[in-house]
């Protein structure tokens, strides 16, 4: 039963990392075998049985430890048979019937921590495994419905889902110290919510000690371990140590060579350390790494390519480059993908952007800048006061009046370039000059023509230099605002993250204190 868990865990990262249809299949495939064998170990329930489920609450005495454990595969089984479903037809009917998958795999979850006190188990390591199992299930659900905006949680309790973010934190950090099976994947969970979502979604920092405390042990265990040596290269990217967190990206893609797919994460990552440091040729060589073989998104490599050559001075590019630009700029739109009939927000952005530059004679201002700014990469800049100096420097180099073309969208540009300059200066520590650029923003919001989405991200950055001042009322009242006066702009959920997070926060600090 285990052997073919690992299997189909195997199968499923391959589908997921590849897209290949080849693989979904194969991923697919394993995924029928593993429910088959977990279902011939599962506990045999009568239809007498499976109605008075509904009024009583059912015997888990009478569950044997194997029984017990074949419930908590089918429950992974179901779980990444969701994942799969997602990728492998992408139209409504598979998005609901995901999110039904994902509703049962919920439920057996919350029948497994119920077997878990009431299995009669044969021994502490059989409990352990299962345990283990049990806490990163349960962990994981709790902490990713939690981090989702308010309207969004509120449709899934609707359905039966139910987030808690404390909740989440404290299963992965048991599961974490139990040293059981499924241990790794707690591990895993931590790691990728400190130092991916908190610094991707939100304001907030991760805690990067604890951080740094789980990879010496990982690092001590899995010395070649290429998620580990990742997670060490993302942690010394978020303190700021560009140097370091280079050759410890550098190490994980060349630990091996099976899955070339985990390249590209690494060179993700390599591409916006290159472009904190102004290294625009050196980030150039990844971002064509990138475009040239990773199946995820065409539209986004594509225009992510333009835009730093964009940033190489006009002297400096070869005739080559300068028509690489417009053949990127024409190709960019024609790979935007729809999933379950909608289009991918990101790339509606970039499809926007590359009309944007034929419609300013093939110019936009600051394409690689930006990008960082949507990434959230200018929390970096605040480890190193000479990485947001040089950025600054860069805006008011490119936006001085002699060197932008006046076009009909010039209260966009100076818009970003407000919100740019802001964004430097709050993480240079002066956030009152950070505010006049942030208010200036708003101020343009009657001419802004298309950019419109520079408006409520300008009043999150008010209310977050608001919530760091200690004004508390002020932040809340500027975050509502941009949660409810504004709709219908590019990357508006993307937003919406961070505004949740951050209202949560201000909301609990509060409480808190009222306790």
């Amino acid at each position: 039963m285990y052997h073919s868990v690992g299997t189909s865990v195997f199968a499923v990262l391959e589908a997921v990392l590849t897209f290949e249809p080849q693989h979904i299949l194969e991923a697919a495939s394993a995924l029928k075998v593993c429910l088959s064998v977990c279902n011939r170990h599962r506990k045999k329930v009568t239809i007498t049985e499976t109605i008075g489920k509904t009024f009583k609450r059912p015997n888990y005495e009478s569950y044997t430890a194997l029984e017990a454990h074949a419930e908590l595969c089918a429950a992974e089984a179901l779980l990444m048979r969701a994942m799969i479903t997602f990728i492998e037809d992408e139209t409504l009917t598979s998005l609901i019937k995901g999110g039904m998958k994902i509703r049962a795999c919920f439920g057996s979850y919350k029948e497994c921590s119920m077997l878990l006190n009431q299995v009669k188990w044969p021994s502490a390591e059989t409990r352990l495994h299962f345990e283990s199992g049990v806490r990163v299930g349960l962990g994981g659900f709790n902490l990713m419905v939690s981090l989702l905006p308010g309207r969004v949680i509120r449709l899934l309790e609707f359905i039966g889902f139910s987030g808690n973010k404390e909740l989440g934190m404290r299963e992965l950090l048991a599961g974490y110290h139990l040293k059981g099976l499924r241990q790794v994947l707690c591990v895993m969970g931590l790691l990728g919510y400190h130092l991916i979502v908190c610094y991707v979604l939100s304001h907030r920092e991760g805690d990067l000690a604890f951080c740094d405390e789980i990879l010496e042990q990982q690092l001590e265990i899995y010395p070649n371990g290429v998620w580990f040596l990742f997670f060490k290269g993302r942690l010394e990217f978020m303190r700021g140590n560009l140097e370091e967190a280079t050759q410890w990206y550098k190490k994980s893609w060349r630990s091996q060579n099976v899955w070339p797919q985990f390249h590209h994460v690494c060179f993700w990552e390599l591409l916006w350390i290159n472009c904190l440091r102004q290294q625009w040729r050196e980030g150039l060589l990844y971002a064509s790494n990138l475009l040239d073989h990773s199946r995820w998104s065409r539209t986004i490599y594509t225009y992510q390519k333009a835009a730093i050559l964009m940033q190489i001075p006009e002297e400096d590019l070869t005739p080559d480059e300068r028509r690489s630009i417009e053949f990127l700029m024409r190709d960019a739109p024609l790979h935007k993908q729809r999933i379950a009939g909608k289009s991918i927000p990101l790339e509606k952005f970039v499809v926007k952007k590359c009309e944007r530059f034929f419609a300013q004679g093939k110019y936009l201002l600051l394409a690689a800048v930006e990008l960082m700014y949507i990434w959230n990469m200018f929390k970096i800049l605040g480890r190193h006061f000479h990485l947001a100096d040089g950025i600054m420097k860069l805006i008011d180099k490119v936006t001085a009046d002699d060197r932008m073309p006046r076009t009909k969208f010039d209260a966009d540009n100076r818009a970003l370039a407000n919100l740019l300059k802001g964004a430097c200066l709050k993480q240079m520590k002066s956030p009152l000059q950070a505010l006049k650029h942030f208010e200036a923003v708003v101020a343009m919001h009657k001419d802004i023509k298309e950019d419109t989405y520079l408006i409520p991200y300008a009043i999150v950055e008010i209310g977050l230099i608001y919530a760091d001042q200690g004004k508390r009322e002020s932040a809340i009242m500027a975050l509502e605002d941009a949660k409810k006066n504004f709709t219908g702009y590019s990357l508006e959920s993307r937003l919406h993250f961070r505004i949740h997070l951050a209202l949560t926060d201000l909301r609990s600090n509060q409480s808190q204190k009222d306790s």
